[in-house]
């Protein structure tokens, strides 16, 4: 069955071109990404190939899932994407920890009851394990069915420390630092090449498409790319975070091409200093965390991001990214906005025809909304 997508050849072109120079910094406006959601259930396409668990042939997966990405619209620096979610940090999956996969939650637990003694945990690069075989063949299948119609991207593969903390637990994990440090840095340093074995992997599939890659995150790179992150940071202060996760982080940023790094939330702000002292991080995602205000609420800190020389990926309202844009200036932002009403394609084509000019983007969609409201 052919992928029929609203998205031709000489759109990819633009997007991909657009997205080059991005990444360069041989642009002066930001990235601006809406999508419409999946007609058939209301929600973004990818979300979670976990409802699949492991019984379901991969070329039924994917059949599923072009159908869905056949009713989307894309609009501005938006595209067709798609990658096997089986949850938030699977390494530990593949490495023969559990796996408990919650579909009333959509989500998937990692962590184990017991913490796993040191000196049982070796954790090295399995080819055979059920949860990594399942990645690559839907990674596969996706590629070889809808070759350059689809940027795929990297499954959910988490941080070492948090992998680490998967099978630790993290309350234990946070002791060890103290008790025995000495093997916190042996593992992390494991999950580290581990880690690397297992993208460079999937690379060698999700590549040949020809479109570039992603992660869960949707900014389209020319090469190799991940959001990395370290959840676990947000619980130890900055030299611990310089002692147990500077290294390993530096490591990943220098075999990939193209990295960003997951800040969630306030607790993990104390960290920033050292991530921006990173010269192969190209950017910062800022994720402000629930119950926190929108990421137009934490200019200082979007200006920091910024001014140290990183790029700049936020979830926010079409209002947000108005004041982003006016108060820090548009170059180096990548916005996806969050639709706040159903818009008719008409409104939408006519927004986007303004991207040239990104402040008079957002101002058509402020005054838009405006409008409506009245």
């Amino acid at each position: 069955m052919d992928l029929e997508l609203h998205f031709d050849e000489g759109r990819w072109l633009k997007v991909e071109k657009d997205w080059s120079a991005w990444w360069a910094g041989e642009t002066g406006r930001s990235m601006i990404m809406l999508q419409t959601l999946d007609t058939l259930v209301n929600a973004d396409p990818s979300e979670f190939t976990m409802d699949f668990l492991l019984h379901k042939p991969s070329a039924e997966v994917i059949q599923y899932y072009g159908a869905r990405l056949g009713t989307v619209e894309f609009y501005g620096d938006a595209f067709p994407k798609w990658l096997p979610y089986v949850g938030p940090g699977i390494v530990s999956g593949f490495l023969g920890g559990p796996v408990k996969p919650s579909t009333e939650h959509r989500t998937v637990w990692f962590q184990v009851e017991k913490p796993v003694p040191y000196d049982e945990l070796h954790l090295s690069y399995d080819p055979d394990n059920i949860w990594w075989r399942r990645v690559m063949e839907l990674t596969g299948t996706a590629a070889d069915t809808w070759g350059g119609k689809v940027a795929l991207g990297y499954t959910d593969m988490g941080g070492p420390m948090d992998n680490l903390a998967s099978f630790r637990t993290t309350d234990r994990l946070l002791y060890d630092l103290y008790d025995y440090p000495d093997e916190v840095t042996r593992c992390t340093a494991d999950l580290t090449q581990a880690w690397l074995r297992y993208h460079d992997e999937i690379s060698r599939i999700v590549m040949r498409t020809g479109r570039g890659t992603l992660c869960w995150t949707p900014l389209l790179s020319p090469g190799r790319m991940y959001m990395l992150q370290c959840d676990f940071s947000a619980m130890i202060s900055p030299k611990m975070f310089e002692k147990f996760i500077l290294h390993d982080l530096t490591v990943l940023c220098d075999h990939l091409d193209y990295t960003f790094y997951h800040l969630d939330g306030p607790d993990a702000v104390r960290h920033l200093d050292i991530l921006l002292s990173i010269k192969s991080l190209r950017g910062i995602q800022w994720i402000p965390g629930s119950g926190n205000p929108g990421p137009s609420q934490w200019l200082p800190l979007l200006k920091k991001i910024r001014e140290g020389g990183k790029l700049c990926q936020v979830y926010v309202n079409a209002k947000g990214a108005l004041t982003i844009a006016r108060e820090i200036g548009c170059s180096g932002f990548a916005f996806y906005i969050l639709p706040e009403e159903p818009y008719t394609e008409a409104e939408l084509n006519e927004y986007f025809d303004l991207l040239a000019n990104p402040d008079d983007f957002l101002n058509a969609m402020l005054s838009e909304s405006k409008g409506k409201q009245r």
